[in-house]
């Protein structure tokens, strides 16, 4: 089936206006949340971007580039009627929307945890046989004293070491994607940790100078809106200006375009810093910004939310992983730890803060 439905033995848990309002007439176009005209036409839809680059800008779909991997990831996991399916962010995002839609579409139980406490959302997850997150609304869980369990389904940023290990009661399937591409890799429980897991069936991938190119019946059909948005396409290819690596069959990030850095001369990714120092003890959050500096550029700062105590420890541990180039110069910690809607922290706004 192309277009989206509602499967007879679908149920929700949760306020399921906006998904009924939306899901009313089979094929209508529909939107949820976001500002501006609502898109037209038939087995089209818009969903929003988590904004981490600026504000969510608003992607324009059919509904069966969503539908074929709907049909993918019923064989996969098992998602049909019966089984609990729970996503915890807002339905404006495209991560959730994909997760609460699938559910319906394949006749789960759908629990809609959006905007709930990460307390609330702990009491509510006992049952859940699958659930959709990124890892800050995981991390917000397990500090919430969440007992990880069922089976995970994990995107929107790379999942650090140490998030990874206090989710070790659970079967843990991170993939890697991005709005305007859905699924690009997915990790089995046999894919290395560092890596985000080996191509998604009906993905191609090409690597040109580093940088990710997609090829999949998954891809969207543009930006709605004034915004022009971030990704380039190229005969049939997307890319969203990631780089990475192939090896092994297995698909390794460095980090996007976007946030590089050049520290003299040398190009750095914050993200592969933001990796190790996450999985560090005494860190609770990190972001990992550049500052400017007459003879080198520029130099990283690590941003902290954790033990100031660990500092020393996590800075000499930086060093020796990274080496005195790459490694944070400083340490800055803050209390309050700035997110978007989406979960993911909110590096402009975190920037300004501290004064970088």
């Amino acid at each position: 089936m192309k277009w989206f439905r509602w499967h007879p033995e679908a149920r929700v848990v949760g306020d399921d206006r906006a998904l009924r309002s939306a899901l009313a007439v089979p094929g209508r176009a529909f939107r949820i949340g976001g500002v501006g005209a609502l898109p037209s036409g038939e087995g089209v839809f818009e969903t929003l971007t988590s904004g981490s680059s600026g504000a969510p800008r608003r992607i324009l779909r059919s509904m069966e580039s969503w539908t074929r991997s709907f049909a993918v990831n019923a064989g996969l996991f098992g998602i049909g009627p019966g089984v609990r399916v729970a996503v915890l962010g807002d339905l404006v995002h495209s991560l959730a929307l994909y997760g609460v839609l699938e559910g319906l579409h394949l006749g789960a139980d759908v629990v809609l945890l959006g905007g709930v406490r990460p307390d609330r959302q702990a009491r509510t997850l006992a049952g859940a046989e699958v659930i959709y997150a990124t890892p800050a609304q995981l991390r917000l869980l397990v500090e919430a004293g969440w007992q990880a369990s069922g089976l995970i389904l994990v995107g929107g940023s790379k999942l650090d070491a140490g998030l990874r290990a206090a989710l070790a009661g659970a079967e843990v399937r991170e993939f890697y994607g991005a709005a305007e591409a859905s699924f690009i890799t997915l990790a089995g429980p046999d894919a290395p940790a560092e890596s985000v897991g080996a191509v998604y069936p009906g993905v191609e991938i090409d690597l040109r100078a580093g940088q990710i190119w997609v090829r999949s019946p998954y891809l969207f059909q543009g930006y709605a809106g004034a915004d022009a948005g971030g990704a380039v396409c190229d005969d049939g290819w997307l890319s969203v200006g990631e780089i990475g690596r192939l090896q092994d069959g297995y698909l390794y990030l460095s980090g996007r375009t976007g946030r590089m850095v050049t520290v003299a001369d040398q190009n750095v990714f914050p993200e592969e810093i933001e990796s190790f120092i996450a999985g560090l003890p005494g860190v609770a959050r990190v972001a990992v910004l550049p500052r400017k500096d007459i003879l080198r550029g520029a130099v990283m700062v690590a941003v902290l939310q954790g033990d100031v105590t660990a500092e020393a420890t996590i800075l000499a541990a930086c060093r020796a992983r990274l080496g005195a180039l790459i490694a944070p110069r400083a340490a800055i910690w803050v209390q309050e730890w700035p997110v978007l809607a989406s979960g993911k922290t909110d590096l402009l706004r975190l920037a300004g803060e501290v004064g970088l």
